[in-house]
């Protein structure tokens, strides 16, 4: 649930918080889809770590009224066909690969969104209800459970946002498959108590807020620049630029250029970390991203390579992604 969606948002270093506003809000500030007009549609698919994992997301989102919209959307982050060696050798010793078989390990997020406005002129609000269901193959399954809460604000063309997710704490309840467990533990390794003891059955996930900035500027011969920043903020220390025992930020900053709002060009950087090096420096690393996108008539387009020239420890990764308004269809 943190790795984003939408090759837009992915081209401008996820710095969306503070003027999403299509069927994508859903993820990145559920207010976002009272921008809505009437109904969206959109699908995404990414390959992670040289196609080893896939990584695809489906959403919806419809007009209620004036004041109020809703969406649904799915995540999923899966590794197939992953070969089980557990039982590769027996309990003589002997190796025989017909007792190889293969299973997936995948995570689900589904989430309910709705958003209103407020009485207040540009302020507004949305909610997001998640249910997150994680399965490694017979092994074990979890079931979780969260909530995010998000505002928007606009005043003088300026747009203001923030984003807390899992503001109750998101709670994973794993269930493990003794049986199968059992034949893990009974395995030949090299380390015979390598695999005694049971995982831990809780799963919690730490409150986040982002808060967002973003401007839009157009120009004659119908050119425009979008500019987004977002700060990202965890409550614990960890490697982002600015990090203490009570908080740590790291900051995105985004870019979208447009032509008759027919063609865009972006870019933008952001998981600023302070990377320990091999001689015990550190080095601040980024994440660098550009994209591509093309809207005709309700449907866009829109692809991005993230991690350009590789300045961080994730491998670049191609996302493509379309988004349908459904009343082109009526």
């Amino acid at each position: 649930m943190n790795i984003g969606v939408d090759a837009r948002a992915f081209g401008m270093a996820n710095a969306m918080v503070s003027h999403t506003g299509d069927v994508n809000s859903g993820y990145w500030n559920p207010t976002g889809l009272l921008q809505i007009e009437d109904s969206e549609l959109s699908l995404m698919h990414a390959s992670y770590f040289a196609n080893i994992a896939q990584y695809d997301y489906a959403a919806y989102a419809k007009k209620i009224d004036d004041r109020s919209a809703w969406g649904a959307s799915m995540i999923r982050f899966g590794v197939d066909d992953i070969l089980n060696t557990t039982q590769l050798i027996d309990s003589n010793g002997n190796i025989d690969y017909n007792r190889i078989s293969l299973f997936s390990a995948a995570d689900y997020g589904v989430t309910f969104s709705y958003a209103r406005k407020l009485p207040i002129q540009g302020l507004q609000y949305g909610v997001n209800a998640k249910v997150i269901r994680r399965i490694i193959g017979d092994f074990a399954s979890s079931w979780g459970f969260g909530f995010d809460f998000g505002m928007q604000f606009e005043k003088n063309d300026w747009k203001f946002g923030v984003m807390l997710r899992d503001i109750t704490t998101t709670y994973n309840i794993w269930n493990i498959n003794e049986e199968e467990f059992k034949k893990i533990q009974d395995a030949q390794t090299q380390n015979q108590f390598q695999n005694q003891d049971l995982p831990e059955t809780n799963e919690i996930t730490l409150p986040k807020a982002q808060f967002g900035l973003s401007k839009k500027f157009d120009f004659h011969n119908d050119m425009s620049l979008l500019a987004a920043t977002n700060l990202n903020m965890e409550f614990q220390q960890t490697n982002d630029i600015i990090s203490t025992s009570a908080v740590s930020i790291a900051p995105a900053i985004g870019f979208e250029f447009g032509y008759n709002n027919l063609a865009f060009v972006r870019a933008g950087a952001g998981n600023f970390q302070n990377s320990l090096q091999l001689d015990g420096s550190e080095k601040v690393s980024f994440q660098p991203n550009i994209g591509l996108g093309f809207h005709y008539k309700g449907i866009s387009v829109d692809y991005a390579l993230t991690d350009l020239g590789n300045q961080s420890a994730a491998l670049y990764s191609n996302v493509f992604s379309v988004k349908i308004d459904l009343s082109i269809f009526r």
